[in-house]
């Protein structure tokens, strides 16, 4: 896989950089070769941890719930915001204790929470809680659960 990152990385930079400068001169060939290279080498100094994902399998169950939670999120905040009416919602923070410790996982979880409208990540403190604003916070336990049980179980299966 590593291998694969040094040959694809450092070609799809160079065909980018030739299609987006739209031109083939030796300048144009040459600067890109080495920006390619360059900036391949300067990526792969950015990153000292490599994930090492386990179980992807269950990545797929995890994948089709996030999909529906964004679907069901959408047409909720989606309602809220077309037909407001006072004291319909209630935005605020809550506190979710996470005992997922893997960056990578949490990094993940992090992409999950946030790209689901309506929802937020706002910090992640010492002792491991993350601190969540919900657009429409009205069963707080319901949050817990759905973080804990639906994200961050299948989470920690794949990366710890």
């Amino acid at each position: 896989m590593r291998r694969f990152y040094f040959v694809f990385l450092p070609a799809f930079l160079f065909v980018l950089w030739l299609v987006l400068n739209q031109s083939l001169s030796a300048g144009q060939i040459a600067l890109g070769i080495a920006l390619a290279l360059w900036f391949t080498w300067a990526a792969s100094r950015l990153r000292p941890l490599h994930a090492r994902p386990r179980r992807l399998w269950k990545a797929v169950p995890l994948f089709l719930h996030v999909t529906a939670d964004i679907i069901r999120s959408n047409i909720a905040v989606g309602k809220l915001i077309l037909n407001p009416r006072p004291n319909d919602f209630s935005p605020g923070f809550i506190m979710i204790p996470l005992t997922m410790r893997d960056p990578h996982g949490l990094a993940m979880l992090a992409c999950i929470v946030t790209y689901t409208p309506g929802t937020v990540w706002v910090d992640l403190t010492d002792d491991h809680h993350l601190k969540l604003h919900v657009l429409d916070l009205q069963h707080e336990g319901h949050w817990v659960k759905l973080v804990q049980e639906r994200y961050e179980r299948p989470l920690m299966e794949i990366f710890e």
